[in-house]
């Protein structure tokens, strides 16, 4: 992100030096509230609006990836800026990211079949993390197969 920002001869603040850090050493894809919460305690003057414009700035470059819900939320991802598959707790909003070889496969399938060029893609899975699963007491469920016994989609 540093080396990205100063190619471009774009300023760099001790504050926006600050906001890289948190993004470059999140593993929790934060919200711009929670970088703001972690930088005023180095910088306890700096707006709200000052992180806004550094991560809308850091996604116009392709630095940083930005995961918005329909609730209007964002969350950003700061180490890995590109389109990646996300589990998605929906209790604690814990976000992590798996490593899925085939999601590649399914995008140049999904090109070959549909004459698409696939520019950038998203997919989210949404369930309960294993620590939300034990607190209500119940393990952590896979998907049902809703397939029939021919292999095709049940009902």
């Amino acid at each position: 992100m540093l080396a990205s920002l100063r190619r471009r001869k774009i300023r760099i603040t001790p504050q926006r030096l600050a906001i890289l850090r948190v993004l470059a050493a999140s593993k929790g894809h934060p919200a711009v509230e929670q970088i703001h919460q972690q930088v005023a305690r180095t910088f306890p003057t700096m707006s709200l609006a000052t992180v806004y414009k550094t991560v809308s700035l850091l996604k116009q470059l392709g630095e940083v990836l930005e995961l918005g819900f329909a609730d209007a939320s964002s969350r950003y991802d700061g180490n890995r800026p590109y389109p990646h598959p996300h589990v998605i707790c929906t209790r604690c909003r814990k976000i992590l990211d798996p490593d899925l070889a085939a999601l590649e496969t399914l995008a140049r399938e999904i090109a070959a079949e549909t004459g698409f060029r696939i520019e950038a893609h998203r997919v989210d899975f949404f369930g309960l993390c294993p620590e939300c699963s034990r607190r209500e007491g119940e393990p952590a469920l896979q998907m049902k197969d809703r397939r029939g016994g021919d292999g095709r989609p049940g009902p």
